[in-house]
């Protein structure tokens, strides 16, 4: 997402695109972008919690990929709504990554 700052430094405005108004990046998973989105103090709180939600949705990805790769746990063993959720965000992954929306941040590995 790209931002406009007033003259505090707070986000004003955000745009999908880069405008001659909004042209600094922010991650969409931004605790301070959330925030904004949300606004005010609960927002803010919110905001924090779901981008740690965001970046832990990650990990369990992560988890399951090695699970399966170990042959701890197969794919069909999961239930039906968990293969479908799981099957979706992959597939969102790849389409994301070969349009290449995604570009991790220093440390990150195609966190979105």
């Amino acid at each position: 997402m790209y931002i406009e700052r007033d003259d505090q430094g707070r986000i004003r405005l955000v745009s999908r695109e880069p405008t001659s108004e909004c042209s600094e990046y922010l991650p969409a998973d931004s605790p301070e972008l959330l925030a904004f989105l949300m606004e005010g103090e609960v927002g803010r709180e919110s905001a924090r919690f779901q981008a740690s939600d965001l970046a832990f949705v990650r990990v369990l990805e992560d988890v399951i990929d090695l699970l399966m790769d170990k042959g701890v746990i197969r794919f069909t063993e999961l239930p039906e709504a968990a293969q479908e959720k799981v099957m979706a965000r992959q597939a969102l992954r790849r389409r994301l990554n070969g349009l290449q929306l995604v570009s991790p941040a220093a440390g990150e590995d195609d966190v979105i």
